[in-house]
């Protein structure tokens, strides 16, 4: 989930008192933040009254300079710069003109056709970790944390770089499909799935991307906590 976001808003209150309050419910203390883009989700943390940790990562050069800047002041956030996928080295990302629709993936044309503005303008080679990597360096406690995913169709690659902690989060927030908008992603059911098997449930969604023609609902964030 991006705040303010093609085809709808996310409200602070919404989320203060739906999310934020979910966590605070599960004991949740740390939330890794895994498609940060400028730090929009964790702002948002931050202004809903999430006081705990926050390790922010965000591969694209332009977008985690500005996510370390909003992170510089706060000693409880910090930032890193790469891609998180099924295993560590490099990746080659396909750059948006509008900056959160950015992906591994190609785009395919249902996507292009409803956000014009998410078209492909350039490429970058970025590093790539996994969320076991950052789990063990940077010393994160999964028992008590959130995975947040916003890595636009890449979803699947994240969790499979998840194989040695994912069963150890206590919950997880990411952005699902419910049509295919990039080649090759996993489409929710998928998602829900391979997280049922890992032992979450689904607790709450939150609408996201809308077609502007049909106002289909094409993309949603779901919120999973352990059973």
């Amino acid at each position: 989930m991006v705040v303010h976001r093609l085809g709808f808003d996310v409200t602070r209150d919404s989320f203060k008192h739906g999310f934020v309050h979910q966590m605070a419910q599960h004991g949740v203390d740390t939330v890794l933040d895994v498609g940060a883009n400028t730090g929009q989700f964790g702002t948002m943390l931050r202004q809903s009254g999430f006081t705990g940790r926050i390790h922010s990562v965000e591969p694209l050069q332009d977008a985690f300079t500005a996510l370390a800047a909003a992170a510089s002041a706060d000693a409880a956030w910090t930032a890193q710069r790469a891609a998180v996928s099924a295993e560590p080295g490099s990746l080659t990302m396909n750059v948006s003109r509008n900056g959160v629709s950015s992906s591994v993936l190609p785009m395919l044309e249902r996507h292009a056709a409803a956000a014009p503005s998410a078209e492909y303008v350039a490429q970058e080679t970025v590093p790539a970790t996994t969320v076991d990597e950052i789990v063990a360096d940077r010393a994160l406690a999964p028992e008590s944390a959130v995975l947040k995913i916003d890595v636009q169709g890449f979803e699947q690659q994240v969790l499979d770089g998840a194989a040695a902690t994912l069963s150890r989060f206590r919950g997880v927030r990411t952005e699902m499909s419910l049509v295919p908008l990039y080649d090759g992603q996993a489409l929710m059911p998928e998602i829900v799935e391979l997280l049922a098997r890992h032992g979450f449930e689904l607790w709450s969604i939150e609408p996201g991307f809308m077609e502007p023609q049909t106002r289909r609902l094409l993309q949603l964030d779901g919120i999973f906590f352990r059973s």
